[in-house]
């Protein structure tokens, strides 16, 4: 099946630092607002399967409150222990003031 892009949000929905939960092509991810600008990631922890919803956005990353990893919302690299393995990010555009996610 080729990548698709899905509708997910309106541009505004979220205020910088705001996440929103979307299930899109059988994932679950999360849509997040850094500053200003939008970021789709895995929605689960790479390490311990545990919801980043939970967790709060700082400085372009997402923390997993239940050990306090930190991801990259643009690579999805883990920047301090516990977690290993990057989380997968996916490509957004905006049109027409509408958020899209590549899947």
């Amino acid at each position: 099946m080729a990548d698709q892009w899905i509708a997910i949000a309106r541009e505004n929905e979220l205020a910088p630092g705001q996440m929103k939960r979307v299930s899109a092509a059988g994932k679950r991810l999360l849509l997040c607002n850094a500053d200003g600008k939008h970021h789709v990631v895995d929605e689960m922890c790479s390490h311990e399967d545990y919801s980043l919803y939970l967790g709060c956005i700082q400085e372009g990353r997402i923390k997993c409150s239940l050990h306090g990893s930190y991801f990259d919302l643009e690579t999805g690299k883990p920047d301090c222990e516990p977690a290993s393995e990057a989380i997968s990010v996916y490509e957004v555009k905006i049109v027409d003031g509408q958020v899209w996610v590549r899947v």
